[in-house]
Order: structure tokens, then C-alpha cells, then sequence
């Protein structure tokens, strides 16, 4: 099993930075890639941002509206996945989810909230 311990939502303005946090505990073994997902209310969950972590060199992909605003990174130990928010709209108001892939599995985070008020 794996847990994921997400931090770092809150109430900010447009304009402003966030930066999300997620520690992964447990059997860590094996993950291959984590990410941010983000679920606003009445919609589906979606992805906002992924990033590998099998080996030395990253790949990241993003959602085509956070490209040149939103960052993720990872430790060195490869336990913790940041997202670093920034110019954010009212529209990445949402429920933000981490995820962690291992084999066929997903894990998944309780969520943590993000209200962006205009």
C-alpha cells in the first residue's frame, strides 16, 4: 500500500502563488510516476500534472491550461511531489488530488482545497 499525504491548499487572490505538497509513505517501492489532479465542483477529475520517478532523469507533462504557470518537481529521495502554482485564476479553483502509479495501480490522496477568488 501507499499513502499520500497532500498539503498546502488555501484561499488566495488571483495573481497569487500556492505551492502543494505530497508525501508518499508505505510501500514507495516501484512508484513510476506521480502527479496533481484537480476536480472543481460538477466537473471531472483531471489531470494538471505528472511527473516520473523511476530513474535520474524526469519527464513531466502538464495540462495544456497550466503550461508556463504551474511546475511540478519531486525530491531527491522521491517521496515528496511538489506543484508550485503561480498567476492563479479563479477557474484552478478545485479540489487538488495526488496520485501515484505502481504497476497497474493507482493510489490517490484525500485532497486538498483550492479556492482562487477574483
Amino acid at each position: 500500500q501507499v499513502q499520500l499525504v497532500e498539503s498546502g491548499g488555501d484561499l488566495v487572490q488571483a495573481g497569487e502563488s500556492l505551492r502543494l505538497s505530497c508525501a508518499a509513505s508505505g510501500s514507495i517501492f516501484a512508484i513510476s510516476a506521480m502527479g496533481w489532479y484537480r476536480q472543481a465542483a460538477g466537473k471531472q477529475r483531471e489531470l494538471v500534472a505528472a511527473i516520473t520517478t523511476g530513474g535520474s532523469t524526469n519527464y513531466a507533462n502538464y495540462a495544456n491550461s497550466v503550461k508556463g504557470r504551474f511546475t511540478i518537481s519531486r525530491d531527491n529521495a522521491k517521496t515528496t511531489v511538489y506543484l508550485q502554482m503561480n498567476s492563479l485564476k479563479p477557474e484552478d479553483t478545485a479540489v487538488y488530488y495526488c496520485n501515484a502509479k505502481k504497476g497497474p495501480l493507482n493510489y490517490w490522496g484525500q485532497g486538498t482545497q483550492v479556492t482562487v477568488s477574483s
